[in-house]
């Protein structure tokens, strides 16, 4: 009863974490260059779409109630 020896030592959080970034395999510069590009571009484009469809219901919405 009581054996500390017996029980194993844990890893700290800070290890753990350190040992998971360590596993990681990033992108190169030219390969995030080139998808944030094209995240931010679809994004523009995705948006543009959406107020233009905002626009349209809303010129609808508003010649329904007119009538």
């Amino acid at each position: 009863m009581g054996d500390t020896a017996a029980k194993a030592k844990k890893p700290s959080k800070l290890a753990g974490i350190k040992g998971e970034f360590k596993k990681i395999i990033w992108p190169d510069k030219q390969s995030a260059a080139k998808k944030t590009a094209a995240v931010v571009i679809l994004s523009v484009i995705l948006g543009a779409i959406i107020a233009v469809l905002d626009l349209i219901f809303g010129y609808g919405i508003n010649f329904l109630i007119s009538l």
